[in-house]
């Protein structure tokens, strides 16, 4: 019966993983590549299993490897963020803040926020994870980050919550093949036969209101990318759907945005963190300042 993986193993088999080879692999953790090697040797000796597939230039995971490193990347999450609780507690002064993100809301809300963070706390430092909502809250699941923003359906029964005010969602076209009677508006009706590029979180919403009206909405694409969304749409390929604070990612007098009516079509921010972590200071000062700048109403669960 094979031995207890130990957490020395755990970061090794990880750094390989994440470096793409040993080499660098072994620069990383600071020790020679022939120790590395058989230090991965043993590992699948005492797991009796291969981790890895020989032969290429850059690691490939066996299907155990695969299972291994999504095991190992929770449990290191959880080691690092528990230990982060209990060294960062303090002023606030320094430490790491550990965000994850969806694109739209972070473009949005962080760089700002994070000015004005660091004008207050200098030596407070950042690590920003970008991911689709359901991704991030994984992220958030296994202690990898400490802050969620999402505009995810999030459990307030696991989390803590602050949730910002409503946006309309708004239709994004080029200025060549615009569409709608009115200069500002456009209703959902008049989307009827036109190429649509859709993020996947506001699909079956969308598919739902055309059924209402009767037709059946001709979805070309979905893209939880905005920015491709935007690029697409400025080489005439469709019209996009995103949320109205997402203009600003893309100037361009090429493309025009209306405003979805009949019916509105919203959707809204999450900021969501563990409701059993202990925040660190720097996390819980940053949390303060977020609804200080963005919360109106303090809707926290």
């Amino acid at each position: 019966m094979g031995q207890a993986i130990g957490i020395k193993d755990m970061r090794a088999f990880f750094a390989i993983v994440e470096e793409g080879n040993i080499s660098h692999a072994a620069q990383r953790l600071g020790m020679a590549q022939p120790a590395l090697s058989r230090q991965m040797k043993h590992l699948e000796e005492n797991l009796h299993v291969k981790l890895f597939e020989r032969g290429s230039r850059r690691i490939r995971l066996t299907e155990a490897g695969q299972v291994l490193y999504n095991r190992v990347e929770t449990i290191l999450g959880m080691v690092d963020g528990t230990v982060r609780e209990i060294s960062e507690i303090g002023n606030g002064s320094k430490g790491v803040i550990r965000i994850g993100t969806i694109t739209t809301s972070g473009a949005m809300i962080l760089p700002e926020l994070i000015a004005r963070f660091h004008k207050d706390f200098p030596d407070v430092t950042f690590e920003i994870w970008e991911a689709e909502g359901a991704r991030v809250l994984e992220l958030l699941d296994s202690r990898i980050i400490e802050i969620a923003i999402t505009r995810t359906q999030v459990d307030n029964l696991a989390y803590q919550l602050l949730v910002l005010p409503n946006e309309p969602l708004v239709m994004v076209m080029n200025s060549r093949n615009v569409c709608g009677k009115k200069p500002d508006t456009i209703r959902l009706a008049e989307l009827k036969d036109r190429p649509l590029i859709v993020p996947l979180r506001w699909k079956s919403n969308l598919i739902a209101e055309c059924k209402k009206l009767e037709f059946e909405p001709k979805i070309i694409c979905v893209s939880d990318s905005i920015v491709q969304d935007l690029l697409m749409v400025k080489m005439n390929l469709g019209i996009a759907m995103i949320p109205v604070s997402s203009k600003s990612l893309l100037t361009d007098g090429d493309l025009i945005y209306k405003r979805i009516v009949e019916p509105e079509l919203t959707t809204h921010t999450v900021v969501a963190w563990l409701k059993n972590q202990t925040l660190s200071t720097s996390c819980q000062n940053f949390i303060d300042m977020f609804k200080e700048l963005f919360v109106k109403e303090n809707l926290a669960l």
